[in-house]
C-alpha cells in the first residue's frame, strides 16, 4: 500500500472506453494535465458494490465538470468489458452509458503503479485519488472491498481544494462551501477556535 499524497501522480497509457463510448487504445493520464482529475479504481465489472459507485459518480459528472474536474475510471477487466457492462442498464446489474472514460488495466500495471492492489484477491480496492493541475495528489482514500465510497466527500474535497488554492487559508475540520477557512498560523487557529470549537 502505498500513500501518494504530496506526490506525482504515476502516469499510464492503457485503452479505454471514453465517455462516448469510442475505444481508444492510448489514453494517458498526462493529456489532462493543467486539470483536476478525480482518479477511481473499483475491482471487477460487473459485480456488486462496484455499479452503485460508478454510477453515483456519473450522477454528479455534471457537479464535476462546473468545477473542471475530470473523473476517470479504472478497473483490470479489458476496455471491451467495460464497453459491454456499459450498453447493460441499471435495472439489468449494468452501468449504463456513464459520461467518463474507463481505463482497461488488464496487466494491473495501473493498480500495482498507484500501490492499491488486493494482497489476496489481485483486483483493485476502492481507491480514490484527488489529482491537481500539476499532477500532484492531494487526497487519497482507500477502502476495502465490501465499503462503497461516498462521492459527496470527493465533491467536498475538490471544493476545499479550490477554496485554498484560491483563498491561501487551510480547510478546517468539516469544513463545507460557504463556511470560514483558517489562516494557518497560531493566530489564525485561535481565532478560528474560539468562535467554532463548539461546532466541530
Amino acid at each position: 500500500m502505498s500513500v501518494l499524497v504530496g506526490r506525482q501522480a504515476p502516469d499510464f497509457e492503457a485503452a479505454a472506453v471514453l465517455g462516448d463510448g469510442t475505444i481508444v487504445d492510448n489514453y494517458k493520464l498526462s493529456d489532462s494535465n493543467g486539470k483536476l482529475r478525480v482518479l477511481f479504481f473499483w475491482p471487477l465489472d460487473f459485480t456488486f458494490v462496484c455499479p452503485s459507485e460508478i454510477i453515483a459518480h456519473d450522477n454528479r459528472l455534471a457537479k464535476f465538470k462546473e468545477l473542471g474536474v475530470e473523473v476517470i475510471g479504472v478497473s483490470i477487466d479489458s476496455q471491451f468489458t467495460h464497453h459491454a457492462w456499459r450498453k447493460t442498464s441499471p435495472d439489468a446489474g449494468g452501468i449504463g452509458e456513464v459520461g467518463f472514460p474507463i481505463v482497461a488495466d488488464v496487466k494491473h500495471e495501473v493498480t500495482q503503479a498507484y500501490g492499491i492492489e488486493h494482497p489476496e484477491a489481485g483486483v483493485a480496492l476502492r481507491a480514490s485519488f484527488l489529482i491537481d493541475e500539476d499532477g500532484v495528489v492531494q487526497h487519497q482514500v482507500v477502502n476495502n472491498l465490501p465499503l462503497g465510497r461516498n462521492v459527496d466527500e470527493m465533491v467536498r474535497m475538490v471544493k476545499a481544494l479550490q477554496f485554498h488554492q484560491t483563498n491561501g487559508e487551510v480547510c478546517p475540520a468539516g469544513w463545507e462551501e460557504g463556511q470560514e477557512g483558517m489562516k494557518d498560523t497560531a493566530e489564525g487557529v485561535a481565532k478560528y477556535l474560539a468562535g467554532h470549537s463548539s461546532s466541530l
